[in-house]
């Protein structure tokens, strides 16, 4: 599997889910379907928890409490 954007996974489970609706696969078909959806899943939650990492850095100040910083 591609490394893919975010927004690219996301198309593709709503591919896959909507041939899991359509009742035309087998059982074998969706269950595959549904571990490539699930890694998709995955990796999609990945890319959005690294560009959170991004958008904020938590640090502690001086008192020791901790102050999230937008960088």
């Amino acid at each position: 599997m591609k490394k893919n954007s975010f927004e690219a996974n996301l198309a593709e489970i709503d591919t896959i889910i909507a041939k899991m609706e359509s009742g035309e696969l087998s059982l074998e078909d969706s269950v595959k379907e549904y571990e490539k959806a699930m890694k998709l899943l995955k990796k999609s939650s990945d890319l959005l928890e690294a560009a959170e990492g991004k958008l904020y850095q938590v640090m502690k100040n001086q008192e020791g409490e901790l102050q999230i910083e937008e960088l």
